[in-house]
């Protein structure tokens, strides 16, 4: 199989459908498309741009930006001034911010759509010179829309080697400073030559890009496997739009995180009660046209590949999907390897793992039951941290602290984290994901996190699912001591979790509960809660936090 370098691809669609759309951007209400000759004019005229502000090969540039067009248009250039480019994500904070910047040695700064801007102001030093996409945004010393006026575009592109660092991908830092994954443009043509030819994906399929393209499952599932099988990319324009151009876009490859699968699913069931969507859907003709209704309610009556990672999502909320038709297939990966991983395929799906190795994927599982991954998009190393990279990358396996077993047909199941592993006081271990996953089945929850280091018994966080809040808290208390008895009746005497807590608080980025990438930040939970009275001594099953 031949693999063609990221620009190489672009420049094969700007030959043979120069005039195509592949980028469309909402404005006000109003969608501007973008064909491939114009995204390669503008990224030429970016790239001729950054070159005159002084940046040489090898320099890196980054980008702040909610998705837009101009995002993949300011990658591209990037790589066609032979830049490095440094995603950051939406949600980071400013401290965040500030290091990341600081670390990687960013020259320019490219900012745009940004949902509280002035609040990431302190994280960017008067020193990075930065570039105002075209949306309000930072205050910057140059203009997105100056400068492409202002420069033609660059003739020669800079000549990448298949080796040569395209990007640095920072971590979302669950427990302590983000990492700089170091990604080789190799990286990027092999993850988005394997995954277009192994997933069916084609010039005919059509993408909603809205999580952060800083996060590597976006990058790969949305901008590579676009830019290599010809896919049109929509972005959406706001929050508050969300809905109105997912329902106009109609996309068939839809990606999306556990956390807003349920939310989707909560939406449906505020206007058709659980209850009354049983009863419908099995009355043969009747359930058909009430799941189609429903499927071009949320935007999905086309989708053909649904997507859900960066957490493990509950069995429950999969059999819900699919009792619509719906069919999500989780996947597995990392940034580390720009998350060319494990899928399930739409056609050969096993709820509860997370699929099979994709294409070229070794997989092995240690003797303590770590998680090995192999392939040719493998970062180069952590940036600067020559003794992060050795303990991660070993005797060229990744070793990805996750934990995890693989059935006789090659599906991998993940049982958890190495690192989240806890001992109680009695000097048992306990691992928090399955019992974590049993407990998310409860329609009402919707994270929990699982606590107990030297303590007696475990104890549950739980965060309620946006539907709890019409519901008593009588019924909720019943529903969930009903769930927790079922769930403890399987459990090891050691593992019993002792009770739920209901917090008060949403976890969010803003208070530092979870990462920019929607994962939950365990230790600092644990240490938000761990010497709470309500967890050290209750005697109820579901206590709710003052």
């Amino acid at each position: 199989m031949t693999y063609q370098l990221p620009l190489q691809r672009l420049a094969h669609w700007v030959k043979t459908k120069p005039d195509s759309v592949w980028l469309s951007q909402p404005v006000n209400g109003l969608w501007h498309d973008l064909t491939w000759a114009e995204v390669d004019d503008q990224a030429r005229r970016m790239a001729a741009a950054l070159k005159a502000l002084g940046c040489e090969p090898g320099d890196r540039v980054a980008l702040l930006s909610k998705n837009c067009a101009q995002w993949i248009i300011a990658d591209l250039a990037i790589m066609m001034a032979g830049l490095v480019s440094v995603p950051l994500y939406p949600l980071q904070s400013a401290e965040s911010i500030a290091y990341v910047l600081d670390h990687a040695q960013v020259r320019v700064i490219l900012v745009g759509k940004l949902d509280d801007a002035q609040k990431l102001e302190a994280g960017i030093s008067e020193q990075i010179v930065r570039i105002a996409m075209p949306y309000p945004t930072l205050t910057a010393q140059h203009h997105w829309d100056a400068l492409l006026a202002a420069h033609a575009p660059l003739r020669e592109v800079h000549e990448v080697r298949p080796d040569d660092l395209a990007s640095i991908l920072y971590t979302s830092g669950t427990t302590g400073n983000p990492k700089g994954v170091m990604l080789s443009v190799q990286s990027f043509a092999w993850s988005g030559t394997q995954s277009v030819a192994e997933l069916g994906i084609n010039e005919n399929d059509q993408y909603f890009s809205y999580l952060p393209l800083s996060h590597a499952a976006e990058r790969i599932l949305v901008e590579v496997n676009a830019l290599y099988s010809s896919g049109r990319i929509a972005f959406v324009e706001s929050l508050d739009s969300f809905m109105r151009d997912l329902q106009r876009v109609r996309p068939t490859i839809f990606f999306s995180v556990p956390r807003l699968w349920t939310r989707f699913q909560q939406g449906v069931l505020e206007k058709l009660p659980q209850s009354k969507l049983q009863r419908l859907l099995r009355v043969p003709l009747l359930g058909s046209l009430v799941a189609g209704k429903i499927r071009k309610g949320l935007g999905l009556d086309r989708a053909r590949f649904l997507v859900s990672g960066a957490a493990p999502i509950p069995a429950a909320l999969l059999q819900w999907y699919r009792s619509i038709g719906l069919n999500i297939c989780e996947g597995y990966g990392m940034t580390e390897h720009l998350a060319y991983g494990c899928f399930n395929r739409p056609e050969q799906i096993r709820i509860g793992t997370v699929g099979r190795p994709m294409p070229g994927l070794e997989l092995r599982i240690a003797d303590d039951g770590e998680i090995l991954l192999r392939c040719p998009s493998m970062m180069q190393g952590y940036y600067l941290d020559p003794e992060k990279t050795a303990e991660t990358l070993r005797d060229g396996w990744l070793h990805t602290g996750d934990k995890g077993s693989v059935d006789a047909e090659g599906y991998l199941t993940i049982t958890g984290r190495v690192k989240d592993i806890f001992k109680t006081s009695k000097g048992k271990y306990v691992a928090p994901a399955p019992i974590e996953g049993e407990i998310a089945k409860n329609l009402w929850v919707e994270q929990v996190c699982l606590i107990g280091n030297g303590m007696d018994q475990p104890v549950a966080l739980i965060e309620l699912s946006l539907a709890a809040a019409g519901q008593s808290r009588e019924a909720l208390t019943q529903s969930l001591e009903q769930t927790l008895q079922t769930v403890n009746e399987r459990l090891l005497p050691h593992e019993k979790v002792s009770h739920l807590l209901i917090v008060s608080e949403p976890w969010t980025t803003d208070n530092g509960c979870m990462t920019p990438t929607m994962k939950i930040r365990r230790n600092v939970l644990e240490a938000k809660f761990a010497h709470e009275p309500a967890v050290q001594d209750s005697t109820a099953l579901v206590v709710w936090q003052a």
